[in-house]
């Protein structure tokens, strides 16, 4: 009995102890799972400010377990590329006329933040000057000329040949020239001179305005002519006057002198482009290229009065590998003038008119050798020009022209539109000499539209005729068919009519000159 009650009373003590040690540890347990669960908590707030994710995978706001275990805690997502680590403040931007002339550093290079006034009355040629000296150090850097600005400029050259490549001036605003006789000193040639340049670019919207007015009424009777305009007033024709009427001259202007400047020049240059300016009322040529390599004109308009003298639009002088295209083109003279050096020159879809249509030449002036090669002029139109297609050469020159495609012209009220003039002569006579610029592959196909005085003139010179002339689809009509007009005229010329023409081009002697003819000159050029 007793060993019984003392079983008993000993296995009740332990139960109480068990359940007084247990109390215990269930009471660490849940202190412990309390702080636990206030760390996870913590640690979620964090990371879902972090990643925008929160809590909402949990229930009740309890942790998950994994076999019996908590998860670890979730790596915090890399930044993503979207978004730039934290930054310094960004320094506040000044007003763009508070900004003082850029550093060497920077690549846009302002002409009114080094003092350009754009008024159209100050003299900013100072300032333009500031603006290339900046910019030439810099590659790929661009001289700004904003638009809704005039910015008066005087005769100025930018200039290299220790300039960094593929400078681009954009203009978009106007640039014009003065117009008083002191600031062009006893004359110059040019007015806006680009030179020995790799990669150089003009482009943008803006205007080049010559004011070319005050030199064409100053513009002497006995100037050169156009020697084509012989074959369009008869000289027997005594109803022109003996001298033009007398201009109109700014007292404040006073005479301009006898040399004009060309608006824009680049000589000696690589890889040019020029696209998207306007380019008007140039003393003298517009735009001119000279011994340059790689040039693109495109999108370019040229505008001049159909009577200003010497108003060239385009001028190519010793230049190769030039492209030019997609441009409208109204002067007093040539449209596109390719002379001497020329080679690999592609024309094509310009409009032409008023002018004196597209010339190669003059060449071999002054007993000088001249050189042209490769030519293509194609997808021309040509309204109320003197000529339309042309290759004029001096008596005495040598030389050759060689490989010259003129394609798909259209012409509209042409005077002349096709002409070789191998007596060339811009004086009231010229001496006869032997010696000629030689020429051959010359090639016209698809000229058509209306003429108002002879549909082809060709006038090849004596001792050295034209040959391999080719002629295909020729339709040149009259603009008043109930008037005579003059008939196609050749003097040794020799050649091929593919196809018929209209209108007839019988002139055109079949074939190659007799064997005892010269047919290259001796001083040829390949």
């Amino acid at each position: 009995m007793m060993r019984g009650l003392s079983f008993r009373s000993l296995a009740f003590l332990f139960l109480i102890a068990f359940l007084v040690w247990s109390a215990s540890f269930e009471t660490c347990n849940a202190r412990r799972g309390r702080h636990w669960r206030h760390g996870r908590s913590s640690n979620s707030v964090s990371l879902s400010k972090k990643n925008n994710k929160g809590n909402s995978h949990r229930k009740g706001g309890h942790p998950n377990y994994h076999n019996g275990k908590p998860k670890p805690k979730p790596k915090p997502k890399a930044p993503s590329h979207n978004k730039s680590p934290p930054l310094a403040p960004a320094v506040p931007t000044k007003p763009v006329h508070d900004v003082p002339p850029p550093s060497h550093h920077s690549s846009v290079f302002n002409v009114k933040d080094f003092g350009a006034k754009g008024n159209g009355v100050s003299d900013d040629t100072k300032a333009f000057e500031a603006a290339w000296a900046a910019a030439c150090k810099v590659e790929a850097s661009i001289m700004m000329v904003p638009e809704e600005s005039v910015f008066l400029v005087g005769p100025i050259s930018f200039s290299g040949p220790y300039c960094q490549a593929n400078i681009i001036f954009q203009l978009d605003g106007t640039i014009i020239a003065p117009t008083g006789s002191k600031d062009w000193g006893k004359g110059l040639l040019w007015w806006l001179d680009f030179t020995k340049l790799k990669g150089i670019t003009i482009q943008g919207k803006g205007i080049i305005d010559g004011r070319g007015s005050v030199w064409w009424q100053d513009y002497p009777y006995d100037d050169p002519i156009d020697d084509e305009s012989k074959l369009i007033i008869p000289l027997h024709n005594n109803t022109l006057p003996d001298k033009p009427p007398t201009p109109i001259r700014s007292e404040l202007s006073g005479k301009m002198p006898s040399i004009k400047p060309t608006a824009l020049r680049f000589y000696g240059s690589f890889n040019v482009t020029v696209t998207g300016i306007t380019i008007q009322n140039s003393p003298q040529c517009h735009l001119k290229f000279d011994n340059c390599i790689g040039v693109v004109v495109h999108d370019v308009s040229v505008s001049s009065p159909g009577d200003s003298p010497n108003t060239d639009g385009i001028h190519l002088q010793n230049s190769k590998d030039v492209l030019i295209h997609t441009s409208n083109l109204a002067c007093g003279d040539d449209c596109v003038s390719i002379q001497t050096g020329c080679s690999n020159v592609y024309v094509h879809n310009v409009n032409c008119g008023p002018g004196h249509g597209i010339s190669i030449g003059s060449l071999g002036k002054d007993n000088t050798k001249a050189c042209v090669s490769n030519i293509t002029i194609r997808d021309v139109m040509m309204h109320n020009t003197m000529n339309g297609v042309r290759i004029k050469t001096w008596q005495g020159g040598s030389g050759s022209v060689q490989g010259v495609l003129f394609s798909n012209i259209q012409v509209s009220e042409v005077q002349l539109p096709i002409v070789i003039d191998q007596f060339y002569c811009d004086k009231s006579s010229c001496k006869n000499q032997t010696s000629a610029v030689a020429l051959s592959g010359i090639t016209y196909e698809r000229v058509k539209g209306t003429y108002t005085v002879k549909p082809v003139h060709f006038a090849c010179s004596d001792s050295l005729p034209c040959v391999d002339v080719t002629l295909s689809v020729i339709e040149l009509k009259p603009v008043q068919e109930r008037y005579h007009m003059y008939d196609p005229y050749c003097w040794q010329a020799f050649g091929e009519s593919t196809t018929p023409t209209q209108p007839p081009i019988a002139c055109l002697q079949t074939g190659k000159p007799p064997s005892n003819r010269p047919q290259s000159s001796p001083d040829a050029c390949f």
